[in-house]
């Protein structure tokens, strides 16, 4: 029994030594990706990447598009191969100008669960699809609150 309890111990301890470089790890990559807000309408990709090139090594950047307007949403991001050079685009960047438009450009935090991330892509759609097919809510569910497997559009 002694075996097995000095066995878990140094379980734990390696789960907690590759739990502390994990963590490491995402926060060195956390300090070389940065968020860059204020973007004007006609930037894209490039112009993106060519405004933060001079600060260092990209590994990466990209601009986000809203999906149902096929436009970006006014801010990407860029990330560095190194912290610092992430570092130096921060103070170089953040409440600089690009095309008119004054940038904010901070470290990228991690995307946290909200209640749209959590929609299907659908979902947004949805009500309106079945409005154009002249159907409601009470189509859809009896007076007992159990969903009709009959469903049928309304006729207008």
């Amino acid at each position: 029994a002694e075996d097995v309890d000095v066995a878990n111990r140094k379980k734990g301890l390696h789960r907690e030594a590759r739990e502390k470089a994990g963590r490491a790890r995402m926060s060195r990559q956390d300090k070389r990706t940065l968020y860059v807000g204020g973007l004007a309408e006609d930037v894209d990709v490039a112009t993106l990447r060519a405004a933060f090139i001079p600060f260092g090594e990209l590994v990466d950047a990209n601009i986000p598009l809203d999906n149902k307007e096929g436009t970006h949403r006014g801010f990407g991001f860029v990330e560095y191969e190194s912290p610092e050079d992430a570092s130096e685009a921060i103070y170089n960047m953040n409440n600089g100008e690009l095309n008119g438009r004054v940038l904010s450009v901070n470290i990228a935090k991690p995307m946290t669960v909200s209640e749209r991330s959590q929609k299907a892509i659908w979902h947004a759609e949805a009500d309106s699809f079945f409005e154009k097919a002249g159907w409601t809510e009470e189509d859809a569910v009896q007076d007992d609150g159990v969903q009709d497997e009959g469903m049928q559009p309304t006729v207008a």
